[in-house]
């Protein structure tokens, strides 16, 4: 299965976003950016005829994707699976680990899974979590909000490309009782 596109390209929305000093040119994705690609995503996965039976969210960016996605397409097994691998704004780990709980793959060889997460960007992080289920499930599908062109992995499907870095509304504010 190779890349299909999703036909929608929200004009993006371009701030000035300033963090630890630096001036960066990002790419700003609102709340209502959520629903219209998640939306947008379940329609091109639904168009496309892949029926998954379980949809795995990558988190922590995956969470409202992978729950949005879900609804839409009416499925209601759903799995998280906690990577961490960015520790700030483009700083990461050397590569990806898997945090606990794992998800026991156990009995699902004949399960379509599809893999949700907000952005790829290296692909590291889909790369792990596409050959962790590799022997355990029937089919592995991925989609994304956005894709960036440096990513190893290809998704099938993808609401927009970018080569900016993306302020997500859950992430561009600092936790709460984080020292400003």
């Amino acid at each position: 299965m190779g890349f299909v596109p999703c036909g929608f390209e929200p004009r993006p929305r371009h701030s000035r976003a300033y963090d630890r000093g630096v001036a960066a040119e990002r790419e700003t994705m609102t709340w209502d950016h959520l629903g219209e690609g998640a939306r947008e995503l379940a329609q091109a996965i639904h168009d496309d005829g892949y029926r998954p039976d379980i949809v795995l969210a990558i988190a922590r960016g995956g969470l409202l994707v992978g729950g949005a996605v879900a609804y839409a397409l009416g499925v209601k097994n759903t799995f998280a699976m906690n990577v961490e691998f960015y520790t700030g704004v483009d700083e990461r780990l050397d590569m990806p680990m898997i945090l606990p709980p794992v998800p026991a793959l156990v009995d699902f060889e004949e399960t379509q899974v599809l893999v949700v997460d907000d952005v790829a960007d290296t692909g590291a992080t889909l790369e792990l979590v596409k050959e962790f289920c590799a022997g355990k499930v029937g089919e592995v599908r991925c989609a994304v909000l956005y894709e960036k062109p440096q990513s190893t992995v290809r998704c099938d499907y993808v609401w927009r490309h970018t080569d900016r870095w993306i302020d997500f509304p859950w992430s561009v504010l600092p936790p709460v009782g984080a020292p400003v």
